[in-house]
């Protein structure tokens, strides 16, 4: 027999996706079995590329991927690695550390209104491997490029051993990634967002498929918070009543047909009587395609068990069926199992309670969003998920390591009761606000005590307009939405407390009692309520001089002092607000402001006052001040809606929320939304008191592709990407690529460096036209 294995890399600094498509095309018709791709990038919405990717998968070749070269980042994971139903490989060397360029996860379809997955799927070896030469010899490569072939390789033999006549019931990408992940050799020290299931082992799964029955399973099928590190971010932080949920987004594999069903919600069973403390809601697939769904469990521990300490132990099973294979009368259908074990803690006091607001952050794709810091030139992009478990990670820690306990904001500013917590964390956050939010907020702050923190970004049209570039691929110019931070929508919110932010962009380091920072492209503050604290500094202001110009002092250009730090009691309440986040943000991070951080929080949540941060010196006798006419204003040539969860939507608490308030506008706002509900977000019937719930979409063959297409990108919490009553957007429908293809071929193994992909075009292709730009 023929055996065939085949390797797509790039070696230009431009490949476009007409050429991936022309290539999967002849990876279809000839029956390949094993496909790799040294390729990949961050726009997972290229949606001619990731159908292409579904086709070939569903036509029963495995394809295996490259993770990508943007680490030591998190959120960092390119496509089509991140797609569940891809082999995703990132690289360790011979030490078995990660590699320091190995992209890390979590992924990022899914956020910010939901949970990422676990990826990369497996690690292999990727540091200073031994290839050929294209002329002659050999030489050393390092990338995940190169640990991808390895894995590409593993798979290869593993098709080899299977008898031919059982290949076709047996091998497919599902159970060859159950094969891979249920061998891999879990590594001490990586958490699950960095190595996945761990080192990739040929003999291992060798032994998983020689035994192999058709099945389903869940990846990861353990989620324990006592195991750290490779539990990360979950053992960091244990659970407790009036939290906001829980969420753990795990992927279903499905071995036993490129199609099945979830039959009947998930159930939850407590191994022990504190089990019963515990609620979860579930989210699913209800259809299960190609080959993969996911299962994200909402978990929140009951009011019983506001005093409770411990751990809850049991496991969640999810059935799972697929229609008969050839020669079978009756569907074949598998039990899979995720077993839990959590911390559970006393409620923390208010003061040590942090809510992070993820609701209100737009990241790159499907809109332009430019990068935070304007100094760097090689990331042009805001495309790490700006989330507390990506790019925020460092801050996420240092604020556990601080004693504080730091939950999650995925819904509107309606969908929290202020009375839980000390601080609201507002940071680098691109979208509108409801004129209920702003109500809310205000109300909050003055009335009920909550403690804000706000850490902005630059903001100026003019730079964004010099920012623009023609893309010669979609025939359009592509500009910014929006700056580094959405500073008018900011001062709409701050608005009530006297404050807003200027337009300049700010550059140079400073000095405060002994801590040395560098405000990198951060904004300045222009109101500011009297009797209020605000810190001034002598920066370089290059909003004049535009993006691409450098920003080094010169002549004309000269130092002068700008408000960027202001602290100010409201009410009951407490504000404080600082013009910069790249100092937070661990992607393109100077110097971090930590220090200042922590002294924020202890005013914002304890009224605790830094004698450095209140001097009497910085204290203002008269208002900052300029006419509102004078802000920053919103630019009028882009549809914000398109890319908004505001603009154009409807206001309402969604799964990621207190599930007392699902499906509503939020507490103190208790009506339900418009007939119309949000894609993905049924009504929740309050009134069930059930342990758990469960949250699907029809089974009707449409819904079933939309919900696939939010699926491969988790839960369904693309905020209505791909909805036709959201958006003018494409709808994906159910296709007829289902047809299995026979199993033929395995083969040669080759080894290339990693060219990662750079993309910079819109989210709608044009087919052909579209391009997948690399940088070495």
């Amino acid at each position: 027999m023929l055996f065939v294995c085949s390797q797509m890399h790039s070696l230009l600094q431009v490949s476009y996706t007409s050429w991936f498509l022309d290539a999967f095309n002849y990876a279809i018709a000839t029956k390949m079995d094993v496909l790799n791709l040294s390729i990949g990038g961050p726009d997972y919405l290229d949606l001619p590329f990731v159908e292409k990717v579904w086709e070939i998968t569903a036509n029963n070749i495995i394809m295996v991927s490259a993770i990508g070269n943007d680490g030591p980042l998190y959120g960092t994971l390119n496509n089509p690695a991140d797609q569940s139903d891809v082999i995703g490989v990132g690289g360790i060397d011979y030490s078995d550390h990660i590699a320091s360029f190995s992209s890390r996860g979590m992924s990022t379809w899914e956020i910010p209104h939901g949970y990422g997955r676990v990826k990369p799927d497996v690690v292999a070896y990727g540091r200073e491997i031994m290839g050929s030469k294209i002329s002659t010899g050999c030489k050393s490569l390092s990338g995940t490029s190169v640990a991808s072939p390895v894995v590409a390789g593993v798979v290869c033999l593993l098709v080899s051993v299977i008898p031919e006549n059982k290949r076709k019931e047996i091998l497919n990408p599902a159970s060859m990634k159950q094969a891979l992940v249920e061998g891999a050799a879990k590594l001490s020290g990586p958490n699950m967002y960095e190595q996945g299931a761990g080192r990739v082992a040929l003999l291992e799964s060798y032994e998983i498929l020689k035994s192999y029955q058709p099945r389903a399973s869940i990846f990861p099928s353990v989620l324990d918070f006592s195991d750290c590190p490779y539990s990360w971010p979950f053992c960091r932080q244990p659970l407790y009543a009036g939290a906001m949920p829980i969420i753990f987004n795990a992927t279903i594999l499905n071995g036993m047909g490129v199609i099945g069903y979830v039959d009947g919600p998930p159930t939850w069973h407590p191994s022990n009587e504190e089990g019963n403390l515990l609620s979860i809601h579930f989210s699913y697939s209800e259809v299960i395609w190609p080959w993969t769904g996911y299962l994200a469990l909402h978990m929140q521990i009951k009011e019983e068990g506001a005093q409770y300490s411990g751990e809850i132990e049991g496991n969640v099973t999810v059935k799972v069926y697929s229609p008969p294979s050839q020669g079978e009368k009756s569907p074949r259908s598998s039990t899979c199992v995720l077993q839990l074990r959590l911390k559970v803690v006393p409620t923390p006091p208010r003061s040590k309670r942090i809510l992070w607001d993820q609701f209100h952050s737009i990241k790159y794709p499907p809109g332009y969003i430019p990068r935070d810091s304007l100094d760097v030139r090689n990331d042009i992009l805001d495309w790490h998920g700006d989330h507390l478990h990506t790019n925020f990670h460092l801050v996420f820690n240092m604020l556990r390591d601080s004693g504080y306990y730091v939950e999650t904001l995925g819904s509107p500013l309606t969908c929290f009761d202020a009375h839980q917590y000390g601080t609201l964390l507002l940071v680098d956050l691109e979208d509108e606000y409801f004129e209920e939010e702003i109500e809310k907020l205000r109300g909050d702050v003055i009335n009920s005590g909550l403690g804000l923190a706000v850490f902005a970004d630059w903001y100026n049209v003019d730079t964004m307009v010099k920012m623009r570039f023609f893309d010669d691929n979609t025939r359009s110019w592509w500009t910014p939405v929006t700056g580094g931070a959405n500073v008018p929508a900011l001062n709409d919110l701050l608005a009530p407390f006297g404050i807003a932010f200027g337009d300049k962009i700010l550059n140079g380091d400073f000095s405060m009692d002994g801590e040395q920072s560098r405000y990198a492209s951060g904004t300045d503050i222009v109101k500011f309520p009297r009797g209020g604290y605000v810190h001034s500094f002598p920066f370089l202001d290059s909003s004049e001089s535009g993006a691409t110009q450098n920003v080094l002092l010169s002549a004309g250009m000269t130092k002068a002092d700008s408000p960027i730090l202001g602290l100010v009691e409201v009410g009951e309440g407490r504000v404080a607000v600082y013009g910069d986040s790249n100092c937070l943000d661990s992607s393109h991070m100077v110097t971090n402001c930590y220090w200042l951080l922590r002294k924020i929080l202890d005013f914002t949540s304890g009224n605790i006052k830094d004698p450095m941060l209140f001097s009497p010196s910085v204290k203002q006798d008269n208002p900052l001040y300029i006419d509102d006419n004078q802000l920053p204003s919103r630019r009028t040539d882009v549809n914000f809606s398109t890319y908004s969860s505001v603009v154009g939507k409807e206001l309402i608490c969604r799964s990621d929320s207190r599930f007392e308030v699902w499906g509503t506008k939020g507490y103190n706002l208790q009506v339900r939304g418009r007939n119309r509900r949000l894609p993905g977000y049924p009504v929740i019937d309050l009134g069930r008191g059930l342990n758990s719930t469960a949250e699907v979409f029809p089974k009707t063959r449409p819904k079933s592709r939309e919900k696939r297409r939010g699926d491969s990108g988790g839960n369904g919490y693309l905020g209505g990407l791909f909805y036709r009553d959201e958006l003018d957007m494409p709808v994906l429908v159910a296709s007829h690529w289902l047809a299995p293809a026979v199993i033929a071929v395995a083969g040669i193994l080759l080894f290339f460096s990693f060219w990662r992909i750079r993309q910079k075009r819109r989210r709608r292709r044009k087919g052909s036209g579209s391009v997948r730009m690399a940088n070495p």
